[in-house]
C-alpha cells in the first residue's frame, strides 16, 4: 500500500510509541518520519503546533516520549533535494575550466540545507557553472569542498568538474600537511590573547545541550576532532597601561579545519569574536565600555567578526600554487575603524 505522507502535503499521520519507545520527541519522531524530514524540520514543526498529543499540541521538542503516548503530526510535502539554479550575483576571483575561487560575502548560505533550501552559494553556482558543475559530494553539495558559515565572509574555491573535486578534497583533508593548501582568516575578538602570538590544541565534538552547536572536549572522548588554530595579534584596540585591552584583530591560520573551529577556539581562551551570539554572548556587555561612536558600532554588528581572507591551493589539474587574498570587507572594516577611534 503506498503511504500517503509522501504523496500529499499537509496530510496527518499519527504515531503510537511502542514499548521500546524512549528519548527526546524531537529524536523519536525524526526516526518514525524517515530521512525526508530532518531533526531541526521536526523541531520547527512541534514549535508551529503541528505535532498533537492525544489532540492538545506539544511544543517542548524535549518532551520525554513514554510507551503508548500518540501522537499526531501534520508533515507538509518533503522539498525537492535537488537545488536549482538562480541568478544571484558572484565576485569570481578567478575561473577556468577546472575550478572557481569566489568571495563569499556574510550572510550566503553554502548549500541548501533546512531552513534555507533557496538564495544558496550552490544556488549562484548551479546557475554561472551550468552542466559543468561537480556532483561529487551529493546533490545538494555540487562541487564544494570547503566551506564558510552563513556570516563569514571570505575565499573559497569551487570544483567544476569530478577530477578537480577528487584532488581538493584531498588536499583540505590533508590540511596541508604535505600539500601547499594554506587558509587563513582575520578576526576581531574581545579582549587581548594572553600571549600575542600562540597555538590552541583542543579537539571539538558537537555541543551536549546543542547538536549545532561545537564544543571543546577531551581527547580520548569518542566525539572529538583533532582541532588546531595558530594565532598572532596584530592589532589591539584600547590597550590599557596594564597591556591589556578591550578588542583586538587576530591572524588566524588553521591547521585543521573543523566546524566553527575559530570561533570556539577564540572563545575556548576567553577572547570570542565580536558580533558571536553563539560563542560569545556573554561579552556582549563589553561594549558598554567603548565610547558611544564605538560602542554603536559594535552594537549594531549583526554577525560574527571572521573573515577568510586568504586562501591557496594546488590546482588540481597543473599543480600551479594558486594564491588568493581577500581585504576585509566593508563591515568589518567599518568595525575595526570605530575601536580605533
Amino acid at each position: 500500500m503506498s503511504d500517503p505522507f509522501k504523496e500529499a502535503a499537509g496530510i496527518r499521520k499519527v504515531l503510537t510509541a511502542d514499548e521500546t519507545a524512549e528519548g527526546r520527541l524531537d529524536a523519536w519522531l525524526t526516526a518514525q518520519v524517515g530521512e525526508e524530514f530532518s531533526r531541526s524540520r521536526i523541531q520547527a514543526l512541534i514549535k508551529n503546533n503541528a505535532v498533537l498529543l492525544y489532540g492538545t499540541p506539544v511544543t517542548d521538542a524535549k518532551r520525554k516520549v513514554r510507551p503508548g503516548d500518540t501522537y499526531e503530526i501534520t508533515l507538509p510535502e518533503p522539498e525537492d533535494p535537488t537545488p536549482q539554479g538562480e541568478d544571484i550575483p558572484l565576485d569570481v576571483l578567478y575561473e577556468d575550466d577546472d575550478v572557481i575561487v569566489i568571495s563569499k560575502p556574510a550572510g550566503l548560505v553554502v548549500h541548501p540545507a533546512a531552513g534555507n533550501w533557496t538564495g544558496t552559494l550552490v544556488n549562484a553556482l548551479i546557475h554561472h557553472c551550468g552542466d559543468s558543475l561537480s556532483g561529487i559530494g551529493g546533490v545538494r553539495r555540487p562541487g564544494i569542498v570547503h566551506r564558510l558559515d552563513k556570516d563569514t565572509s571570505g575565499v573559497m574555491v569551487v570544483a567544476k568538474n569530478d577530477i578537480a573535486h577528487r584532488h581538493l578534497s584531498l588536499q583540505f583533508a590533508d590540511h596541508g600537511r604535505t600539500t601547499s593548501l594554506e587558509r587563513a582568516y582575520q578576526a576581531i575578538v574581545w579582549g587581548r590573547p594572553r600571549q600575542l602570538i600562540g597555538t590552541i590544541d583542543a579537539p571539538l565534538g558537537r555541543s551536549t545541550s546543542d547538536r549545532t552547536r561545537r564544543a571543546v572536549k577531551r581527547a580520548d572522548n569518542q566525539d572529538a576532532d583533532e582541532a588546531i588554530t595558530h594565532y598572532e595579534v596584530i592589532e589591539r584596540f584600547h590597550e590599557a597601561p596594564d597591556a591589556s585591552a578591550l578588542a583586538s584583530l587576530v591572524d588566524c591560520h588553521l591547521e585543521t579545519g573543523r566546524t566553527h573551529q575559530i570561533r570556539v577556539h577564540m572563545a575556548h581562551i576567553g577572547n570570542p569574536l565580536l558580533g558571536d551570539a553563539v560563542y560569545g554572548g556573554g561579552f556582549k556587555t563589553k561594549a558598554n565600555l567603548l565610547p558611544d561612536t564605538a560602542k554603536q558600532v559594535v552594537n549594531r554588528f549583526p554577525r560574527q567578526a571572521l573573515h577568510a581572507y586568504l586562501l591557496q591551493f594546488e590546482h588540481p589539474r597543473t599543480g600551479e600554487v594558486m594564491h588568493f587574498e581577500v581585504p576585509l570587507p566593508d563591515d568589518m572594516e567599518e568595525l575595526a575603524e570605530a575601536l580605533r577611534a
